[in-house]
């Protein structure tokens, strides 16, 4: 405790200079906390929210996730997968439990005087909503009949629901979806904007209505659901792949006609993602904290000079090295602690600021900010490390004959 109440008045007699000291650090751990409360934040709601993907469901398309240019043009060369694709499935699948399908187009939507264009249209099969997960706040889903006969019905997200009926309830009445003439029959709970971009733009219809107003060449989505669960993910997607091979002939040499989109799989693409944008960021942060250690360094060995004559005569009063080495090294980590705690609470500040200013979710926990304190001990301890051997090096009749 003395040694602390030494260290604390030695800083607090250079208040300009501790400050401008500290300021390395403050950067340094202000935006490891920023960056790291951004990232995971988003990551959990990437998680929760935007994939919507069962981690028992996944996904049979034609492009699959595309990473790179070539698999984009390997992909081009692929057949669309059509409804009768669907439907061998369905019968000859035996480790499918639920079958469903999905395709999307752009429109307009319109009632009365009011007209959104670029909406969302996906023709989806009824048992969709289970499988994606869908929230209905009002009203229902097609139903399979509805489906079979392709009703003119349809579900319509929040947002269509906002600019077209901002004072009515849209259920039980008609819209046009692309010039035709739809009975609204649901409402999809508001999902929000991820990075900007509308999540409730969007409409729903049956899959047989979307292909008699847009034309059945356009691919659809096969979405499974095994009957074994996550576990049978694996074995279910090569028996799928078996089949999908046989109809469309594929030679055992060639790559397979198809692809699959799991949740899992969406999800560790995002990850890489972030863990680029992260490993940058933490660089720049590393950048920061070396030259704040470095300046934490460089003025604890001035601070070592001007004191050489108080270093010495503690040495004469029976102070040991290690007791001298322990009040600078104490000093430099109470230095760089203060500044660590400053970033801290300024990077959780920005993180919060972010999240209410723009529509990016952050999340700022405790172990964050304790990892941020112990970023900036560490820098303190190495940095201070090599002044204080400097000065419990010092032999007590040179220091106290040192003039400054």
């Amino acid at each position: 405790m003395e040694t602390l109440h030494i260290a604390i008045s030695a800083l607090r007699r250079q208040k300009l200079r501790s400050f401008l000291t500290l300021l390395g650090v403050i950067i340094g751990v202000m935006t490891i906390v920023a960056v790291v409360a951004i990232i995971s934040g988003l990551n959990n709601y990437v998680a929760e929210k935007i994939f919507s993907l069962n981690p028992d469901v996944f996904v049979v398309t034609r492009f699959g996730i595309i990473t790179s240019r070539e698999q984009f043009l390997e992909a081009m060369k692929r057949k669309p997968i059509e409804l009768t694709d669907m439907q061998a499935i369905e019968e000859r699948c035996q480790g499918c439990r639920t079958i469903g399908a999905r395709t999307e187009t752009q429109t307009f939507v319109k009632y009365g005087n009011e007209r959104m264009p670029d909406v969302s249209v996906y023709g989806a099969t009824a048992n969709i909503s289970q499988i994606s997960n869908l929230d209905i706040e009002g009203g229902r889903f097609f139903t399979e009949t509805e489906e079979h006969r392709s009703a003119l019905v349809a579900v319509i997200g929040s947002d269509v629901r906002d600019r077209l009926f901002p004072r009515l309830d849209p259920v039980g009445r008609d819209v046009s979806v692309g010039g035709r003439r739809m009975r609204v029959i649901g409402l999809l709970a508001k999902q929000g904007a991820v990075l900007g971009e509308s999540q409730d733009n969007q409409v729903f219809i049956p899959l047989s209505t979307h292909r008699k107003m847009f034309g059945s060449r356009r691919g659809i989505g096969i979405f499974v659901q095994p009957i074994g669960g996550v576990p049978a993910l694996g074995e279910v997607q090569d028996e799928i792949r078996v089949i999908m091979r046989t109809r469309r002939h594929t030679d055992f040499r060639a790559e397979d006609p198809i692809a699959f989109v799991t949740a899992e799989a969406i999800q560790q693409v995002w990850r890489s993602i972030s863990a680029g944008a992260f490993a940058v960021m933490i660089l720049i942060s590393g950048i920061s904290l070396a030259v704040g250690g470095i300046v934490i360094m460089n003025i604890m060995l001035v601070s070592v000079v001007e004191r050489t004559q108080e270093i010495g005569v503690r040495r004469a009063m029976g102070a040991r090295a290690k007791d001298i080495q322990r009040q600078f090294l104490t000093e430099a980590v109470v230095l760089a602690l203060v500044g660590g705690a400053i970033g801290a609470l300024l990077g959780g500040g920005i993180a919060k600021a972010i999240s209410m200013a723009f529509p990016l979710p952050t999340l700022v926990s405790p172990q964050l900010v304790i990892a941020g304190l112990a970023v900036a001990v560490v820098t303190g301890g190495v940095a201070g490390w090599f002044p204080s051997r400097r000065a419990a090096k010092m032999r007590p009749v040179e220091a106290l004959r040192f003039e400054s």
